[in-house]
């Protein structure tokens, strides 16, 4: 368990500075060299930094580091790490690295400027030694910066810098340790890492993806996004400036309906798009939190379960902590400014007109539907059959709630809400707990039910009974 008093920021750096193992490097470009700044305050600075620099200008920062086009980016961060670690160890190695862990920390930042109303944010990493003498071992970190003010952004990028220090040489074998130390003696709502990867020496087979469960189950950030070769990705670097199709599911297991409904899906998502932006767009397929626990415990097997099938199908995974649509949306919209649309079936949408996902805002019902609609998403709304009739539910013959229908036609007629095809009604019979059971029962006809990359982990965490 995180302690209920984490160590004070000062505290920490006086460890690390009277640490003889411990020496390296600190280059931070963006908001002040508030991180090394620490290490100075302290003393005992000389057993700890051996050098500290800052190049501003971006002719000396590409005179050192190389050109780049962008220079708050995960490239310019790993062209600064190559720098810095690479002179560290040629110049001190001879005399020092039998008794060194040496370390490189650079961070990229843009900050709050005069006048400047732009998102502020930073990639930070270290480059370090587990033992000396070793290959290098590696820690990256995207952070938004969430303060308005420069001066608080500044101290909270320096406090991380050093939670991000001290967490490499101190708790790096426990993750969740790790991950929540990031924030020790930073207020909430102050930043928020929605990325964190580890690589180098002693990584090449750690999965990523781990981190970044971890990193929304510990409310670091609201949502993390991988890609179909399980490469962890920042979500507004990867969405900016492309149309979205999100379906959110529990996809346990993944079936055939959930593959179904994206297609369909997207070619009426397709047909709305300018002629511009088609060809451009993500699919997405979204899990939450609360389709992950297990009660109140989070199975991180079962995710990776749950993941590899998506991924098996070229499927880009979006873990996030929003239970609401409205939140989801606001995300979404936050990460690219081109059309978003979310795929829901007709239970989902009636969901959408309970009172509990609006009971928290001060404008019900109506504020929930405007924040969701706000920037121009729309609904595609899947059929539903009923099971006692038959009966084809379709976002047309939906009856929302008496005291709604004028609200939801509006919403129909107006492209808000859209309807799509079925033209495999037989699908509908069965929900993915059906195909569980079927799993479970050893009943072969699951096989028709779930995409053929995927069974082979529908079967392993289906967990069939021996006589099956």
């Amino acid at each position: 368990m995180k302690p209920v008093q984490p160590p004070a920021t000062l505290d920490k750096v006086q460890e690390l500075n009277l640490d003889p193992a411990v020496y390296g490097t600190f280059a931070e470009i963006g908001a002040g060299q508030e991180t090394a700044n620490w290490f100075f305050r302290a003393s005992g600075s000389a057993g700890m930094v051996a050098k500290s620099i800052s190049a501003y200008d971006m002719t000396m920062s590409d005179a050192i580091y190389g050109h780049t086009d962008r220079y708050v980016s995960s490239q310019r961060l790993t062209a600064m790490l190559d720098h810095e670690f690479g002179i560290l160890v040629e110049r001190l190695g001879p005399k020092r690295g039998d008794s060194t862990n040496f370390f490189s920390f650079c961070n990229t930042v843009r900050a709050r400027g005069w006048k400047d109303t732009a998102e502020c944010h930073g990639w930070l990493g270290i480059r370090f030694q587990r033992k000396p003498g070793d290959p290098p071992s590696e820690i990256v970190l995207h952070v938004r910066l969430l303060d308005t003010r420069n001066v608080d952004q500044m101290e909270a990028l320096g406090v991380l810098g050093v939670n991000l220090i001290h967490a490499t040489f101190r708790t790096r074998g426990h993750l969740r340790h790790f991950v929540e130390a990031l924030t020790d003696n930073i207020g909430p709502g102050r930043i928020e890492v929605d990325l964190l990867r580890f690589g180098g020496h002693g990584y090449e087979q750690f999965d990523n993806r781990l981190c970044a469960l971890q990193l929304v189950e510990s409310a670091l950030t609201d949502a993390t996004l991988f890609l179909p070769d399980g490469q962890v990705v920042q979500p507004a670097e990867t969405l900016y400036k492309r149309p979205v199709l999100l379906l959110r599911g529990s996809f346990d297991p993944v079936t055939n309906l959930h593959l179904e409904m994206l297609e369909q899906s997207s070619d009426v998502f397709q047909k709305a798009l300018l002629p511009e932006d088609q060809g451009k767009e993500l699919e997405l397929c979204e899990i939450t939190m609360q389709n992950l626990l297990r009660g109140s415990e989070l199975d991180p097997v079962d995710f990776l379960d749950r993941a590899d099938a998506l991924q098996a199908l070229g499927k880009t995974v979006l873990v996030s902590r929003f239970a609401e649509f409205h939140r989801l949306a606001a995300f979404l919209n936050r990460c690219t400014n081109k059309p978003v649309g979310i795929v829901l079936s007709i239970g989902l949408l009636n969901e959408l007109f309970k009172a509990k996902w609006s009971e928290n805002l001060a404008g019900g019902l109506l504020e929930s539907f405007g924040r969701l609609f706000k920037s121009g998403l729309s609904l595609y709304v899947f059929p539903w059959a009923n099971r006692r009739n038959h009966e084809l539910v379709t976002a047309e013959t939906f009856i929302a709630p008496i005291e709604q229908r004028h609200l939801y036609q509006h919403f129909l007629e107006n492209g808000m809400i859209r309807s799509v095809p079925c033209p495999h009604p037989d699908l509908l019979a069965y929900t993915s707990r059906d195909v569980q059971h079927l799993i479970s029962e050893g009943d072969p006809a699951w096989r028709d039910l779930v995409p053929e990359a995927a069974q082979e982990i529908a079967l392993r965490h289906g967990r069939p009974r021996s006589d099956g």
